[in-house]
């Protein structure tokens, strides 16, 4: 299948709104579960879209930018991943492996403007120093919305331009490849949901990791909204237990300052 000319300009336009929230994170529309469904609904595949947003979005999972650091980019991921999956026919865990290069592309672009743009605030300061807001919001405009507009630029380069080079450079490649491909695909998710737990797991979340681990293994369920709503009636167990110990210690502390304010003696002179 082929994007047309329509939907590859609706693909450069989401990506702009995608694109700016990265740049701005501001509301967390740009994660790939989110851009591989909406890349699914403007590609008439809204099956595809989850797949590939589901699988992209655990390898991503654990990739988060912290300061000065950009990982590779999630919103190219997942409108990659759910295109050449589309256009190709390959297997989603095939096309999360193909994807990464547009995906590291974008990285690149992304430290580029972190660069150019340290020029600006020099002009920045002085407006600072002027009381000059109006000059600073111009900036950040002017800044945003060339960062936009590349993601939009790139995104429709790549998902429309070169969808035929890519579809043959694909076909190409021998099947042990696209094997590899897919094999590593596959274990990208887990990698990603590692980096995660290594971050987040606590010693006394373990009992709740070994509950969700045997329940999505080891019972057979058509899907894992179950599982989802285990680990929410987990959730607010720990959150409602946090909030009544912290009652708790609450009242422990008023008792002993009750106590100790009730027997001091203050003494005249």
């Amino acid at each position: 299948m082929t994007v047309t000319l329509t939907q590859g300009l609706l693909l450069a336009l989401t990506a702009m709104i995608f694109g700016l929230d990265f740049w701005l994170e501001a509301f967390f529309i740009f994660r790939p579960l989110i851009v591989s469904t909406i890349t699914g609904v403007i590609l008439n595949d809204v099956k595809l879209g989850l797949t590939t947003g589901a699988l992209t979005e655990l390898a991503f999972a654990g990739l988060t930018p912290a300061g000065g650091t950009q990982p590779p980019n999630p919103v190219l991921a997942g409108f990659m991943c759910t295109v050449i999956a589309y256009t190709t026919g390959v297997t989603a865990e095939a096309a999360l492996g193909l994807c990464l290069p547009f995906s590291f592309l974008m990285q690149y672009i992304i430290l580029f403007y972190y660069s150019a743009f340290s020029f600006f605030m020099q002009g920045c300061d002085i407006a600072a120093e002027n009381a000059d807001p109006k000059k600073i919001y111009r900036t950040n405009y002017i800044c945003s919305g060339i960062v936009a507009v590349t993601y939009g630029v790139v995104v429709f380069a790549c998902t429309y331009l070169a969808q035929d080079a890519m579809a043959t450079l694909v076909n190409s490649m021998p099947e042990w490849l696209v094997h590899g491909l897919s094999v590593a695909g596959g274990i990208l998710p887990a990698v990603g949901f590692g980096m995660l737990l290594n971050v987040m797991m606590k010693p006394k979340y373990t009992p709740y990791f070994i509950a969700g681990f045997l329940v999505a293994c080891f019972i057979d369920m058509g899907n894992l909204l179950p599982v989802a709503l285990m680990g929410t009636g987990f959730a607010l167990y720990d959150f409602y237990n946090a909030k009544q110990r912290k009652l708790e210690v609450e009242e422990a502390v008023r008792k002993i300052q009750n106590q100790s304010t009730g027997g001091t003696k203050h003494v005249g002179i």
